[in-house]
This record gives structure tokens, sequence and C-alpha cells, in this order.
């Protein structure tokens, strides 16, 4: 079903519902009437989240049923492939405060499998984002006050995706192994030559060759451009075992992204930071004091993918013409930001500092400023 097609109206009123932060239920601004989403049965070992085979999501070789067909629009500011769930035409780019005008046609897109629910109401992650503006030094005084009298934060779904992958790994390198000598050095102490004797360190190297094997579980890629990689990668931590089966009635009353990072870049991505780690673990099997890693074949199996939603509050804020972005982790209340620099305070700073400088300067010396000594000096 395409996602344009759900709706949620409200029994009692016919008014759109929105799915309530923190809750498992549906809420009617309009009437205060509430609906139950349906229990599903408690995630268990036995009964896991679906993973897709990460070969057939590669080939584009994925069942009907793990694919969707939805309505989006690309920013023309910032690149976000916005999706709106409903009737909507026209909306705001939520990453960047710009208008967009949504498209009439559909993209097919992987189906996400999972998702973590709101936890946080646009009310507490706005109290989270003014304490940490609040904290910035030399930020614009107009900061502050957009957070607190600013307009209401757009609760956005981000798309990211989590792969899985059994790992094991040949290697063959040097390991490196630290031994000391003594020798007798000249040094010259108060213009007097002196003899003293020094440790000198050195480092025998023996070749080193062996296995090591990890299964990685959920390692996260974040799949939107439309955020800075630092701001996104840095929402960080995610209770991942919060993670619901996707269920459209949590996206009711917000937006969600559809994945701008494709599912080969995100692989391509993921491996990358799997081998970091095996990287580790085999400078870790080498031993010794230093370590030459020489070659490292990993081989891959079981792998597979899920594509998954997480909560993120957003403001966007326009400061001499450029646009700052704030992001709340809409499970979590962890805040990260663009922030601007007042050229004021900075100055005021700069200012201060040269005056208690020069202050303590002729307190100290105040013939040094071409200044008389203070009387109470005497």
């Amino acid at each position: 079903m395409p996602q344009d097609e759900y709706r949620w109206p409200c029994e009692q009123c016919g008014a759109q519902l929105r799915f309530a932060p923190g809750q498992t239920r549906l809420v009617c601004d309009h009437c205060g009437h509430v609906q139950d989403i349906p229990a599903k049965a408690p995630r268990t070992k036995a009964r896991a989240l679906q993973e897709l085979d990460l070969a057939k999501g590669l080939q584009d070789d994925l069942a009907d049923r793990d694919m969707v067909e939805v309505r989006t629009t690309s920013c023309p500011n910032c690149g976000a492939q916005v999706e709106i769930t409903g009737a909507t035409h026209a909306t705001e780019c939520p990453f960047c405060a710009t208008p967009v005008v949504l498209d009439t046609g559909t993209t097919r897109h992987i189906k996400p499998q999972a998702l973590i629910p709101f936890v946080l109401t646009e009310g507490e992650a706005r109290k989270a984002m003014t304490a940490w503006m609040g904290s910035l030094w030399f930020a614009p005084n107009t900061l502050l006050e957009y957070a607190r009298k600013g307009r209401a934060m757009n609760g956005v779904y981000v798309p990211f995706w989590t792969f899985d992958a059994d790992t094991a790994s040949r290697y063959t390198g040097q390991r490196g192994e630290y031994y000391y000598e003594t020798r007798t050095v000249q040094v010259r102490v108060n213009g007097r030559m002196q003899t003293r004797q020094e440790q000198v360190r050195h480092t025998r190297w023996y070749p080193a060759s062996g296995r090591v094997a990890r299964d990685f579980d959920d390692v996260l890629i974040m799949a939107s451009r439309s955020l800075p990689a630092r701001l996104g990668n840095e929402l960080t931590p995610w209770d991942m075992g919060a993670l619901v089966p996707y269920g459209p009635e949590y996206l009711a009353g917000f937006q969600a992204e559809g994945y701008t990072v494709g599912l080969a870049d995100g692989h391509d991505e993921a491996r990358q930071r799997m081998s970091a780690v095996i990287l580790q673990d085999v400078r870790r099997d080498i031993g010794g004091d230093e370590q030459r890693v020489n070659d490292v074949d990993t081989a891959w199996s079981d792998e597979t993918f899920k594509h998954i939603l997480l909560p993120v509050w957003m403001a966007a804020y326009k400061y001499n013409g450029k646009s700052y972005r704030f992001l709340v982790n809409g499970q979590t209340g962890e805040v990260q930001g663009e922030r601007p620099w007042s050229v004021w305070k900075i100055a005021f700073a700069v200012l201060l500092v040269a005056v208690i400088a020069l202050g303590a300067v002729y307190l100290s010396d105040p013939q040094a400023l071409g200044l008389d000594q203070p009387e109470w000096m005497d």
C-alpha cells in the first residue's frame, strides 16, 4: 500500500490522530479522544525482528512484501527525501526549514523492518535543546530566545541501516617487543659537563600470523545525507532493544525521511567499520608492545540487514542568512547541533581579558606601563 493511503481518523470527530510519544496510543488534538495501538506479541529471541538477506538486497531481488511505494519529494536546499503521510501536498523540510511541495509520483523503497517509537514529547525535547543551548559560550542571545519561544520542533523518523555478519580473518604481521640498553652520555649542567647514564629503548620484531573471528550485530549506519554525519552519528546511544516491528501507526502526526544512502553504500561503510574492529582484534592477538599488520584476509558470511527508522526531534534556525540545525534524540534526549558565534560576545570577552591582564600588570609593576605606583602600595 502506498504510504499516502494511510489514514488515522478519530472515531469521535473524524479529525486525524497522532501518535503519543512514550505511549502506545493515538490521540486526537481536536477532541481529546484516545485510541490504543493494537498490542503486538512481545519480542523474544525466538521471535526476533526480521533480517533481510544482504545478497538479495544488493541484487535488488527482495520479495514484494519487503518493498513499499512511498510518496516523496526532494528538498531543493539540502536534498532530503521527505515522506509525508496523509493527503498533504506542501510542507516544510524538517532538516533546513525550506518550503517544499510534494511530488505526485511514488518511489519504490525497501520497507522499514522496525522502528524505535518516539519517547520524548516535543516539550521535553525543547527543554533538552534549551538546556544545551544555554551551555554554549559565545552563542548569540537570539539563539536561546529562539529555543525558548521558537516554533514547534519537527518530529522526524530518520532512516538507518543495520548490518549483521559473521567474520573469520587470517592475518600476517610482526610483534614488537621492547628492550633497553644503558649508555653513557655527556650533558652540560650549570656550565659544566657531567657524565650520566640513560636507558635507551629498542624494539625486536618477530613474525606473527594467526586467525581471529568476530560476529557483528546491528552495525548502525545512518541512511540520510540530509544531516551532517557528525550530528547524526553522535546522537548515540540508541537502545536497540526498544525496536518494534514497523507499523504505520507510529508515524501518525510525524514525518519520515526516505533513505538517500543506498543499501550498497551503507554496506560499504559498515564493512569499513567492521574491518576497523577486526584490525583491533588482530593487534590484540599479535600482542607484544607494538604491532605491524601486513595483511588481513577476511571471510564474510551470514550477512543480513534491516532498514529501520529512529526518532529525532529537529529545529532549524537562521542566523545572518545561514541555517543551523539542532537535533534531539527522541528516545534519550541526547542533543547535537550546529552553533553560530556571536562576534560581539567574542569581542567583549577579548576586551575583558585584555583589561584584566593590564590590571594585573599595573598592580604588579605599574612602572612597566609608564605609570606611578599607587600610594596604597608604598
